[in-house]
């Protein structure tokens, strides 16, 4: 489902900890729309769109935070390096 994620960035441990937050709130997402579809009591019902909007924002907020740091880690990367830097090498 994610394929789109670059595999450089897999030993970042904090990009790891936000795709797999991202991985369990895809299944939340899932878990949620199965509720709503299996509830008739209308306060159930009513319970179950704000739990199903409540994950949606917050997938929203993960995938935004995955394509900021993407974007920050790319624009960090393209950068040249401090020569000082390089000459301690």
């Amino acid at each position: 489902m994610l394929r789109f994620f670059h595999n450089e960035e897999a030993n970042d441990e904090h990009y790891t900890l936000l795709v797999n937050d991202l991985h369990q709130t895809a299944q939340d997402l899932r878990d949620a729309y199965h509720n709503l579809e299996n509830v008739v009591e209308p306060d159930l019902i009513d319970c179950c769109i704000y739990e199903l909007y409540s994950v949606q924002m917050r997938y929203k907020f993960l995938l935004a935070s995955i394509k900021d740091y993407e974007q920050h880690k790319k624009t960090e990367d393209s950068y040249t390096k401090n020569p000082l830097e390089v000459s301690k090498s």
